[in-house]
């Protein structure tokens, strides 16, 4: 039997990006809904960044979009356009089914050492843990590169790094929201959270801080001038001093980052970089490394991955949907 036909819709932080896959490797690039040929497409996945609790791609109905929806406040970048981008494919196809594929479920596998918060019991009980997101582009990027211990950057407008211990997810640098870990293009990554107290008790609103943190920090908040390590890499070149500090933070966030993964693995035994950055910027991949000499790289396998998110997104769609027929 012909495998189903997917319409992938990707929103992401800074892009939206559909694609019809046909099979595991044949990807054809759609401009907009508008152009989708209604006839070639048999299921509709959607990228979800926070799914929450769940740890599974999910047919979606009224009441699935309901609750996606509740949890949109802890990764606001990411989920509203992902939901926005839902209700119009909905609207758009409503003869086929719409499955959402959760960034955050290939991190179900942590353990509690690593996803546990140091705060009181009545906080955890709210569900307040460490999620992990980035989790499609891992999984793809742990497929491609089969080793034991493996850690994975995916670098592009949001960052993150991953422990992969036997293709299961075992530590990440992102938490509750995809705010937590290394620098980012205009999100800030981990900071002393005293700081954010001290602001708030000093006039800046939850509002503001959230925003601020999430749109005017990074690379962006550190350069003054842009999210863009390829401009930054320019103007570091031409001597802008707060480009090249920008950078230099940058790299050694990642590098720390990549360390304390290879300590939740024990070892390492091959290191990926994926996402916009990680795949073209050798300048900043070479930074990472060149700070890891300590690790003993030399036999260490170093790949970049091409980030393949539409694939995993396809075969977790089609799963979805053949079993809700079945149903």
């Amino acid at each position: 039997m012909a495998l189903l036909r997917v319409l992938v819709v990707n929103a992401g932080s800074t892009s939206l990006k559909l694609s019809v896959v046909a099979d595991e490797g044949t990807a054809k690039e759609v401009a907009s809904l508008d152009l989708v040929d209604r006839d070639a497409v048999d299921v509709v996945g959607h990228r979800v960044v926070h799914g929450g609790s769940r740890v599974g791609a999910v047919v979606v109905d009224d009441e699935v979009a309901a609750e996606l929806a509740a949890v949109t406040e802890l990764a606001p970048l990411h989920n509203e356009p992902a939901l926005d981008a839902l209700a119009e494919a909905r609207r758009a196809l409503p003869g086929v089914p719409h499955v959402a594929v959760f960034d955050t479920a290939f991190h179900a596998t942590m353990p509690a050492v690593a996803s546990t918060y140091a705060i009181p019991a009545r906080w955890r009980d709210l569900g307040l843990r460490r999620y992990g997101f980035h989790g499609l582009s891992v999984q793809w990027a742990a497929e491609q590169v089969p080793v034991s211990r493996l850690v994975v950057c995916h670098l592009g407008g949001g960052c993150s790094v991953t422990a992969v211990r036997d293709g299961a997810s075992v530590d990440t640098t992102m938490g509750l929201t995809p705010l937590e870990g290394v620098v980012m293009a205009t999100r800030s990554g981990t900071v002393d959270p005293g700081l954010l107290l001290y602001l708030l008790r000093h006039g800046v609103d939850a509002e503001e801080l959230g925003d601020t943190l999430a749109r005017e920090s990074g690379l962006l908040g550190l350069s003054g001038r842009s999210p863009h390590v390829h401009e930054l890499e320019a103007a570091a070149d031409a001597g802008d001093e707060a480009a090249a500090l920008a950078l230099a933070v940058y790299v050694r966030r990642i590098a720390q980052a990549v360390a304390a993964m290879t300590t939740s693995l024990g070892g390492l035994d091959g290191l990926v970089f994926t996402g916009g950055v990680g795949e073209h910027s050798a300048r900043v991949r070479d930074g990472v490394c060149g700070q890891l000499g300590f690790v003993g790289l030399d036999g260490v396998r170093i790949e970049v991955v091409e980030a393949r998110e539409d694939v995993v997104i396809a075969r977790a769609a089609r799963a979805a949907a053949a079993v809700g027929s079945r149903g």
